[in-house]
């Protein structure tokens, strides 16, 4: 009879649960008691294990920077936001696809968060575009990929995540993101040439604006872009005061992002567009939305324990480093391995799943942790965009009221665009150093 570890019959308990459509931490929780149980160790270790997986200080950035996006959401900073964009580049070849892209790099450092980043940035982006000419198809997709990035771009949830497990500077990984970041930008911008588009639908857009905007039509560029570059001057400011303060030494990252918190409160007040029930609201909204992510955490720290106790992190390591005199087949395996599973969970679940399994051969191999970090993080973001569980095509899927098959259909230019990108990281490591090198 096959004898079967119980570390790799806790993997095949945790794949059957998702299966049957159990939430994730709790697919996480119960293959891991499982496990434990089949290994011989009381509940009395449970409570430990979870203690000391939740209580660290750099995970307190989580709640903070989730609640950050959602008030900056409300305070009416994505409008302000892609009105000024609009001004300044909407004229350019493209139009809103650019303006799309542009505003979804600057959401990545306000939201962090990708599902969030299309509830936000969405709707308006996508209304622009198909106002522009552009399918509401192809419109969704270029949201569902440009909120993608908010993993990558810096202050991202996921990337403070890799921080905590693999023990590697945060603020030094915001940094190293940022041209790899604005590489997956361009890889986007790359397929607008390639997008149909019909004739600009002109009435469409005047019917939603409002007095103030229908007056300024006729004012000069230069006045109609300072009118909309002052409305959004504190919100574009946000990822300066977020990274120059951690870069500057003024805070850590943690403290970053309850700054950010305090930020996004005080933009909502000062324009008038937070209340105290709003606000209250948007506090709501962060705690539930923050406690799904912190179950994760806590029951992915029993998952990780069995992993590491029953020898699963050395039997499929020592798998991997089979192909040791092939270091690139290396990497290709684990980016499938992250593609694959980015298709069926969230990336901080992926992260407590298969770091364990993968930081060995990224030390054995001599491979740059922090490079490691931003080429896992590209890689999680494109799972969020891929059918069939991409999580991003369930929300512009809702937003839109466009079926799931659609917008998969047309996300297939940016998988491909962004393919290329991951594989410019892949062999470019020096990519996210060179910031690095010169904030020494």
């Amino acid at each position: 009879m096959l004898d079967i570890s119980a570390g790799s019959q806790m993997l095949i308990l945790f794949a059957l649960l998702l299966l049957l459509r159990v939430p994730v931490a709790f697919s996480l929780g119960m293959s891991s008691l499982y496990a434990m149980w089949q290994m011989g160790f009381g509940l009395d270790l449970v409570g430990d294990l979870v203690s000391s997986g939740i209580t660290k200080f750099s995970l307190l950035a989580i709640p903070f920077f989730i609640l950050a996006g959602m008030l900056m959401g409300t305070a009416g900073l994505a409008d302000r936001m892609v009105r000024f964009f609009r001004i300044l580049i909407g004229g350019m070849p493209g139009g809103m696809g650019v303006v799309g892209v542009v505003v979804s790099l600057f959401w990545g450092a306000v939201s962090g968060s990708g599902p969030a980043s299309v509830a936000a940035i969405g709707p308006m982006i996508m209304r622009g575009m198909v106002e522009d000419g552009y399918s509401r198809a192809y419109a969704a997709a270029l949201v569902c990929t440009g909120a993608a990035l908010s993993i990558v771009i810096p202050p991202s949830i996921g990337l403070v995540v890799y921080g905590v497990i693999a023990e590697v500077s945060i603020g030094a990984l915001f940094i190293a993101a940022i041209l790899p970041g604005l590489v997956m930008g361009v890889m986007m911008l790359a397929t607008l040439p390639f997008a149909r588009r019909g004739l600009p639908d002109t009435q469409g857009r005047l019917a939603r604006q409002n007095a103030e905007e229908l007056a300024l039509n006729d004012a000069p560029w230069l006045t109609q872009l300072w009118h909309s570059f002052r409305a959004a001057i504190w919100g574009l400011f946000t990822p300066v005061v977020i990274l120059g303060g951690i870069y500057v030494g003024i805070f850590t990252p943690t403290e970053a992002a309850i700054v950010a918190a305090v930020y996004a409160i005080i933009l909502g007040f000062a324009y008038r567009s937070l209340t105290l029930e709003t606000l209250m609201g948007a506090v709501q909204d962060a705690a539930r939305a923050s406690a799904v992510v912190m179950m994760v955490v806590t029951f992915a720290s029993l998952f990780g324990w069995v992993v590491t106790v029953d020898d699963v992190v050395g039997k499929y390591s020592a798998l991997l480093l089979s192909f040791s005199h092939a270091p690139f087949l290396v990497l290709m395996v684990m980016a499938l391995v992250l593609l694959i599973a980015g298709m069926f969970m969230d990336a901080i679940t992926i992260m407590f799943i298969c770091l364990p399994i993968f930081l060995p051969v990224v030390h054995e191999m001599g491979w740059d942790p922090v490079w490691f970090g931003i080429f896992l993080s590209i890689n999680l973001a494109i799972g969020l965009f891929t059918p069939p569980v991409g999580i991003n095509l369930f929300v512009a899927a809702n937003i839109t009221g466009l079926s799931l098959e659609r917008i998969a259909g047309a996300a297939l230019p940016f998988l491909l665009s962004s393919a290329i990108g991951i594989a410019i990281v892949g062999v470019w490591p020096e990519l996210t150093q060179y910031l690095l090198a010169w904030m020494k």
